[in-house]
């Protein structure tokens, strides 16, 4: 039996470590540890120290060269420090090297993110989907970053000859990745069916960067409860509400956060889960205009609609949290008329790269909701229109 290494526990302190590649900036390389950051506190760790390498490519044996990693080491000494944590992806050995070197716990965003997800997961779906992205992130990985617990008991046939323990856990690993794909399956067709159990309803999905607040609009929509906090991936699952404006009945639905640097492992186990995006009529893109890197998260956002082939459906952008744009945008020494101007370029601007389909709102301060509403109404009785051309519909 074998048992993967625990992650992060609660209150852990950690130091955040970021390479700084060709065609970035340490600007950029901060901002991506702060969300690294981020990542960590939602996961229950403090982070309390970083440290960014210049290098063109990533050092093959430490990733941040050896100079950096004893700095690193330097700092650690006599400090009460429980996990490093990397923000690109190690390999096995560099895990093994990294450790070796520091005497810390030493993981990477993916298994930062992944950890999350095993946190946050709650329907079987979301089980099987995190376990089996878990499995395939660590199967490479073997080496270092597992642990024997039980081996196989002995007999004849219970091990090929010259087997040793790395190949065994290896075939052990791959047997449970094919179970839990399968498991996977069966549970897909039972969604499936589900979905195709909700009739003729045209079908509306919030999509977005992670903690743009995509269930509190939901929330606001559809009159529903969905759990919406204030951390990265708060809901796993799919949550589907029947929602009616003036008379007129569709599906709403609110789907995972998307994030940057998403391990690939769990793009492809959450690929069944994303199905409600890509078989959406409607996508309702969820943005927060308030973050200073709101542009690359709708790059982010962007890209992965591609990769599920569903970029090409209508979209209407969602500017929210204008109430927060404003407060770090305007000092007191701002005239009215100068806010105005700043508001109304901005509107300008994205009107412009949307081609007139954005809304901008505050979902907490119900914001501009009246509009955002008469916004979907428009799409979806043109949706409508569209799917049954010959049918008599009444609004």
């Amino acid at each position: 039996m074998i048992e993967k290494k625990q992650k992060i526990n609660s209150e852990e302190r950690a130091v955040l470590v970021g390479l700084v590649q060709k065609e970035q900036t340490e600007e950029q390389v901060q901002e991506y540890l702060d969300e690294l950051a981020f990542l960590a506190a939602t996961a229950g760790a403090e982070s309390i120290k970083r440290f960014t390498q210049k290098l063109a490519h990533p050092d093959s044996r430490t990733f941040i060269g050896k100079g950096k990693l004893e700095e690193v080491k330097n700092y650690l000494d006599g400090k009460q420090v429980d996990v490093v944590i990397f923000d690109d992806e190690l390999t096995g050995s560099q895990i093994i090297n990294i450790e070796k070197t520091l005497g810390v716990k030493t993981i990477d965003r993916s298994d930062l993110i992944l950890d999350i997800f095993a946190r946050r997961a709650r329907t079987a779906q979301a089980k099987v989907q995190v376990e089996l992205a878990q499995y395939q992130y660590l199967l490479p990985r073997l080496k270092g970053m597992w642990k024997h617990l039980e081996r196989q008991g002995g007999g004849i046939g219970t091990r090929g000859p010259g087997e040793t323990e790395i190949e065994t856990d290896r075939r052990i690993v791959k047997d449970k990745i094919s179970l839990l794909r399968k498991r996977l399956g069966e549970i897909d067709k039972q969604s499936f069916t589900q979905r195709k159990e909700r009739g003729e309803f045209i079908r509306v999905s919030l999509v977005g960067y992670t903690n743009v607040g995509k269930s509190t609009l939901m929330n606001l929509l559809s009159k529903s409860e969905v759990f919406a906090e204030n951390k990265l991936f708060a809901t796993l699952d799919t949550t589907t509400r029947k929602v009616v404006f003036e008379n007129t009945p569709f599906l709403l639905s609110d789907t995972v956060g998307f994030i940057r640097k998403l391990p690939h492992h769990l793009v492809e186990s959450f690929k069944s889960t994303l199905d409600e995006v890509r078989e959406a009529d409607i996508l309702l893109h969820v943005v927060d205009i308030s973050h200073p890197q709101h542009e690359e998260h709708i790059g982010v956002v962007n890209k992965t609609l591609q990769e599920i082939n569903a970029f090409e459906k209508p979209i209407l952008t969602i500017f929210n949290k204008m109430d927060l744009y404003e407060e770090r945008t305007f000092d007191e020494w701002l005239g009215d008329d100068v806010k105005v101007e700043i508001i109304k370029d901005l509107k300008d601007k994205w009107d412009h790269l949307t081609e007139g389909n954005c809304v901008f709102v505050s979902a907490t301060e119900r914001l501009n909701i009246d509009d955002l509403r008469a916004r979907i109404l428009e799409k979806v009785r043109s949706m409508y229109l569209v799917r049954y051309p010959y049918k008599e519909i009444h609004f």
